[in-house]
């Protein structure tokens, strides 16, 4: 279980770290956008910095998933990313296998919360 446990994290991890580099390096191609998500990328290129950052969040958290010992960590900086992705998929862009990777890729971020809640005790008490 626990190699299951490590490989699942690092494919969640890889995930995360690439989707983080397509943002400086832009070698990804982008599917087809509606007019709708091209008005939400043109906000989005008109605030400079915010690519940039969750470019930035996406890299770290990742790398700190990999790590059992950093992983809480990781999975809590990931969270609001992961939250945005969750809404923009079922709300922007509804194609099925899209809503389905991305809800997949939130129940496995919201298992790591759980599986180190021991560590999150000292935040709340």
């Amino acid at each position: 279980m626990k190699i299951v446990k490590f490989i699942l994290c690092l494919l969640f991890a890889l995930v995360f770290i690439n989707a983080g580099l397509d943002k400086f390096f832009h070698y990804s191609p982008m599917p087809k956008l509606t007019p709708e998500q091209v008005k939400i990328f043109a906000a989005f290129a008109e605030i400079r910095w915010l690519l940039p950052l969750v470019g930035i969040v996406e890299i770290v958290g990742g790398l700190l998933f990999i790590f059992p010992k950093t992983r809480a960590l990781g999975a809590i900086i990931i969270l609001p990313v992961m939250v945005g992705i969750v809404l923009h998929n079922v709300y922007r862009d509804p194609n099925q296998m899209g809503v389905i990777m991305a809800v997949v890729m939130f129940l496995i971020n919201i298992w790591a919360i759980i599986d180190n809640r021991e560590k999150y005790k000292a935040l709340i008490s």
